[in-house]
């Protein structure tokens, strides 16, 4: 796992296991659809006959765990549903964590908040600079002109 994690957060709590996605919204592990096939690729017989690939897959529009801002940023940046899938490893637990562990980031990535950003404007120091260094470019470039009558 990258960052040394061993996963994504589960909670076992009173109402059974819940997925803690931040610190606004955790999902029951029951709204959250698993499904197992074989991976395709490489690997003889074990890839062909194994079910190790997992896709998890989770629907916004009907959880009720979401709250309606949080429903409508999800609905707007990630869609209807939200997939993630897994199929690297040869063993089905780890591609469930690492499948879990995906959902839960593009789930965390779709309801981050983004900073609005606010203009800047130069300094005057800095306007300055930048018309001093104007005028000193042009003298050179007007000192390399044909010398007049006068020369």
């Amino acid at each position: 796992m990258a960052g040394g994690r061993s996963g994504p957060r589960v909670e076992e709590g009173p109402g059974g296991s819940r997925l803690r996605v931040g610190r606004s919204l955790s999902i029951p592990i029951e709204e959250i659809e698993w499904r197992a096939t074989t991976s395709g690729g490489p690997g003889g017989q074990h890839a062909n006959r194994s079910n190790t690939r997992v896709e998890v897959r989770f629907d916004v529009l009907v959880s009720p765990s979401l709250g309606p801002r949080q429903r409508a940023r999800l609905l707007e940046r990630l869609g209807p549903v939200v997939r993630a899938g897994a199929g690297e490893s040869r063993s089905q637990a780890v591609n469930r964590r690492v499948a879990l562990d995906r959902l839960v980031s593009r789930l965390a990535e779709g309801l981050r908040q983004q900073t609005p950003r606010r203009p800047t404007t130069p300094t005057k120091a800095a306007n300055e600079r930048r018309l001093g260094s104007k005028h000193s470019r042009a003298e050179i470039k007007r000192a390399r002109g044909r010398p007049g009558p006068e020369d």
